[in-house]
């Protein structure tokens, strides 16, 4: 199975031209957060079986992409003198959780580039936080699901012993406790990347470049706030897209920027019951927000705006140019266009 790491997306993105003690620190700090939200071991001290085949594959899954059998050595075997004076054999194997901290602890000996180095470093902590996103997102979409399981409970025949209190509130505040708990987590790890002058965030899965400050944390961080709810997978696909070919200077990132707001538009249309099935293209779903008999969701001024953007963003560089020379955007007007699309796409989920 193909994983998507950060160190492949950003193979040919030189990001670190050294190994200090910043980026030691860094590791270390996010190795942290991961154990913080996968505990290996419980409150005794003692291995968590579900967690410890889950650092089992993120450990295979790494190992894989890298091309190497194990992330570090897991077999030990050495011989220790007994009470007797005797030479024993000693051995067993380190635990999964103990074999990520020995690769992503790993002393730099300048045998490889830095930024090769670290970068494969910190895909072990976005493989680990995707994975834990991953598991609080099942949570989320079958808590309307517990929570009406749960209220038939609590309304159900109260026979033997029970615990007191509402299942359902029980739900609730479990739930909430794990949203909040990963929230804190993923807002500690984008706070070590600032404090390491590390230029990444992490945001739905993903680190990737986070090239300025203001604009991650006004439109981006926002952006992808809202777009972590599972109706809008597709916007947020499109748009890490968006990032990576502009981050590896790959070919028409604002196309797939553009893409992602198509497809927000297009979510607002269905889900709000304003699409007839005759639409041909993106302005006609921009229509079906600007009219009247839909309350005009976008104002007119609004919708010419967003058919504008597609007209000069997105078919100007999507359509062959025949004979004249091949359209092509600077890096400041990708990042407009990339910019711009995230804040449309605020807007149109903030109004539903």
């Amino acid at each position: 199975m193909l994983t998507d790491i950060f160190s492949h997306r950003y193979l040919d993105r030189p990001i670190w031209s050294g190994y200090t003690e910043l980026e030691r620190r860094l590791l270390n700090q996010a190795f942290g957060i991961v154990k913080d939200a996968l505990p290996y071991y419980d409150s005794e001290g003692k291995e968590t079986e579900a967690n410890k085949i889950k650092w089992k594959a993120l450990h295979d899954r790494l190992a894989r992409e890298l091309g190497i059998n194990e992330l570090s050595q897991r077999y030990y075997s050495y011989t220790q003198k007994n009470y007797l004076g005797h030479e024993v054999p000693i051995s067993g194997w380190f635990s999964w959780e103990h074999a990520c901290g020995q690769f992503v602890n790993a002393n730099f000996t300048g045998q490889v580039d830095p930024d090769q180095f670290i970068k494969e470093r910190l895909s072990f902590i976005e493989l680990a936080m995707r994975f834990r996103g991953d598991e609080i997102a099942q949570a989320n979409a079958q808590l309307p699901k517990a929570l009406e399981e749960a209220a038939m409970r609590d309304a159900g025949p109260r026979n033997g012993l029970r615990i007191p209190g509402s299942r359902v509130d029980g739900i609730k505040a479990w739930n909430a406790t794990i949203n909040s708990n990963f929230e804190g987590q993923v807002a500690e790890l984008n706070e070590r990347f600032r404090r390491a002058g590390a230029p990444l965030t992490y945001h739905n899965g993903f680190i990737q470049l986070a090239v300025d400050e203001t604009i991650e944390q006004n439109i981006a961080k926002p952006f992808w706030a809202l777009v972590a709810d599972p109706l809008w997978k597709n916007v947020d696909i499109d748009m890490k897209e968006a990032l990576d070919r502009r981050d590896s200077n790959d070919k028409d990132p604002a196309i797939f920027a553009a893409k992602a707001l198509e497809s927000a538009i297009k979510i607002v249309s269905d889900t709000k019951g304003w699409t007839r099935g005759t639409e041909t293209g993106a302005a006609q779903y921009v229509d079906n927000l600007v009219s009247k008999a839909n309350d005009s969701y976008l104002s007119v001024w609004e919708g010419e705006m967003l058919k504008d953007y597609f007209r000069k963003v997105r078919n100007s560089v999507g359509h062959g140019p025949g004979s004249e020379p091949m359209p092509e955007l600077t890096l400041v007007q990708t990042d407009w266009a990339i910019e711009t699309a995230m804040s449309w796409v605020r807007t149109l989920v903030r109004r539903m």
